[in-house]
């Protein structure tokens, strides 16, 4: 996938748009020095956008795989377009992802805006919760998050408490 084109593409749609948006996933991670292999770009983007994007996606030949009020997934069958999964966020909590969000160098030297690693672990604990299969892969990643300079371990430990997986937490806390 050809990360800097599709940030590019759909950066210059949000941004016509004056839509706020993020990178998240592997490519976030990527940003913080945490290496990951990644073959999907994810953003986190305004809930308010989410009927314009998926008709922008549409537009470029993307097939919207699968579309609810806080997710979708598209597929383009030109692999350097790869596929796009979008996280829709509204009031408070796009409010607090985007306000400490991060301008930071990303694929090609693109400057991308990335959420903190807190609210990325937060979205990767909500993830877990709702697809337990993500668990191994997800757990290692607030692992490399939790260890980064100044992470707020308490803020990671209250997202893993309010989606009821304060046991994978302690995990975490317990492995050096």
């Amino acid at each position: 996938m050809d990360f800097y084109r599709v940030l590019q593409t759909l950066g210059r749609f949000l941004d016509q748009r004056e839509t706020r948006y993020g990178v998240i996933g592997g490519v976030a991670l990527g940003v913080y020095g945490i290496a990951r292999l990644t073959v999907d770009l994810d953003l986190v983007i305004d809930r308010e956008a989410q009927a314009d994007l998926v008709t922008f996606f549409e537009s470029l030949g993307y097939e919207t795989l699968h579309c609810s009020d806080a997710y979708s997934n598209h597929l383009h069958p030109d692999s350097a377009m790869g596929g796009v999964d979008v996280v829709y966020v509204r009031g408070e909590t796009e409010r607090r992802i985007f306000e400490a969000a991060r301008s930071l160098e990303g694929p090609n030297r693109l400057e991308i805006l990335v959420p903190c690693p807190e609210h990325l672990a937060a979205m990767k604990v909500a993830a877990m919760k709702n697809d337990p299969d993500r668990t191994l892969q997800d757990l290692a990643d607030i692992r490399n998050l939790m260890r980064l300079p100044g992470v707020d371990r308490e803020a990671i430990r209250e997202a893993f408490e309010k989606h009821g997986l304060r046991e994978r937490y302690l995990e975490l806390e317990n492995d050096p």
